[in-house]
Order: C-alpha cells, then sequence, then structure tokens
C-alpha cells in the first residue's frame, strides 16, 4: 500500500504540473502527456486523481477586453484601500521524507498584511475555498481577489462562490507572474527566511513554525514598501499614502 501511495503522489504532482501547463486540456490528452514521459498509466486513473484534486476544464468565455492607457500599455488594478485587492497563490515544498506539501498564501495587497499561510499535504479548490470562506469570516472581504491561473484558482465552483458573495476573481495574463508581485514577493521571504532554512519532519510542525515567523512578518518585521514599517504594527501607525509607483517592497 505504501509504495502505492508514493506512486499516487508522485503522478499527482506530475499531473498537477500538465494540467497548469496545458489548462484547455482534459484529463485524457493529460493522460497522453504522462504516458509520453513514461508514466505506465490509464485514463481512467488520471480521471481518479483529476476528481479527487477537483480539476474541470475552464468554461469558454468572451475574451475579456484588456484596459489599456494612451500609450498602450496595460493597466493593472491597483489596491487603493485595505481589503480592496487580496492575492492568493502556492508555494511548493518537501518533508524530510520527501513527501511534498502545498502552501496557500493570501496576501492584502495595500497593506501588505498577509492573511493567512495555510499548511497541507494537499490542496484542491475546495481546500482554497474552505480556506477563503473562514477568512472572510474573521474579517471584511475585498472586493477582488487576484491570482494566477493555477487550475485550483480557476476552478468553476471557486469562481461562482466567489462572485456570489460579492467578490470578483482576477487571474493575471498567463506566463506574467509579475502582475503577481505583492504575493510573488512574500512568497519569496516565506522561502528565503523559513523553507530554506528549515527542514520539516510533517505538516503540523511546518505549520506551526510558519505561524510564528508570520506573527514577526505581519508585526515585528521592517517593510521595504512601508517606509521601514510592518504591515500591522504592534503600535498603529495610520498609513502613508502611496506614491503613484508601485513597489513589490
Amino acid at each position: 500500500y505504501k509504495a502505492v501511495q508514493h506512486d499516487d503522489d508522485a503522478l499527482r504532482l506530475a499531473m498537477m504540473r500538465l494540467a497548469k501547463a496545458y489548462g484547455c486540456y482534459g484529463y485524457r490528452k493529460i493522460t497522453q502527456l504522462l504516458q509520453i514521459e513514461g508514466w505506465k498509466v490509464n485514463h481512467k486513473r488520471i480521471e481518479r486523481l483529476w476528481r479527487e484534486e477537483g480539476l474541470q476544464l475552464p468554461q469558454r468565455h468572451k475574451k475579456r477586453k484588456r484596459l489599456y492607457h494612451k500609450d498602450s500599455s496595460v493597466i493593472r488594478l491597483r489596491p487603493q484601500h485595505s481589503n480592496h485587492i487580496w492575492s492568493i497563490d502556492f508555494v511548493h515544498d518537501k518533508l524530510t521524507n520527501g513527501r511534498s506539501y502545498k502552501i496557500l498564501t493570501a496576501i492584502d495587497e495595500y497593506t501588505r498584511e498577509a492573511l493567512c499561510v495555510a499548511v497541507r499535504p494537499k490542496m484542491n479548490a475546495h481546500d482554497v475555498l474552505e480556506v477563503l470562506f473562514d477568512l472572510i469570516l474573521k474579517r471584511e472581504k475585498p472586493r477582488f481577489i487576484r491570482s494566477d491561473n493555477d487550475p485550483e484558482f480557476i476552478a468553476e465552483h471557486l469562481q461562482t462562490w466567489l462572485r456570489k458573495v460579492g467578490i470578483e476573481p482576477i487571474q493575471i495574463y498567463p506566463g506574467s507572474p509579475w502582475e503577481n508581485g505583492y504575493n510573488e514577493r512574500f512568497n519569496g521571504t516565506l522561502r528565503n527566511e523559513v523553507l530554506n532554512l528549515e527542514w520539516f519532519h510533517s505538516v503540523h510542525q511546518a505549520q506551526t513554525a510558519i505561524n510564528v515567523w508570520l506573527r514577526q512578518y505581519n508585526h515585528i518585521r521592517p517593510h521595504h514598501g512601508l517606509n521601514m514599517r510592518p504591515p500591522v504594527p504592534e503600535t498603529i501607525i495610520e498609513k502613508t499614502k502611496s506614491s503613484g509607483t508601485e513597489n513589490w517592497g
């Protein structure tokens, strides 16, 4: 059973990697790609893993027109106040036993506060919805949530739920991680200051260590983009008005 479980874990990671790279493919085409890579699998096994991860083909929508400045450069929606735009993303890492685990991060783009860092052995669209649901119960919900085009984030039921509760999901342009710059910067800091420095034996141990670091990040650690203040100072200081130039900090 353990050998089968390890094989399933590795296959699941390979499937998710291909699903992210080829977002318009279903499980049958992904099965073909896996077979080309050397996996001895059939479409029924991939269909099972596909359903377990909550994956599905994105619905076809009319292309949205992008907003442009007069000089034809793309207008990027910028945060104007707290809870205006949250951004979410995944970080991947491995435990000491080689098993992979997944981290969902959420950032308030205006205050730069890290709203949550949820660590799980694996995480699908249902898990993302659950984390966001718990989060908006504890605080004011945002107007927008920005993400990349990971299958977990563009799943129909997650997108439908967000709109139902009054949150507009916005996806960055494929292959443009800099459009999610606040979260990309945070994820890099998390990796440099925690994940690259420690090996964890369990997901629980990783979550505990990250929670300790998260409090320091939000309340103590100076932030370049906030004039060397932490996102949520222990002593409340009025946030200075940001300049027109974005600083990922």
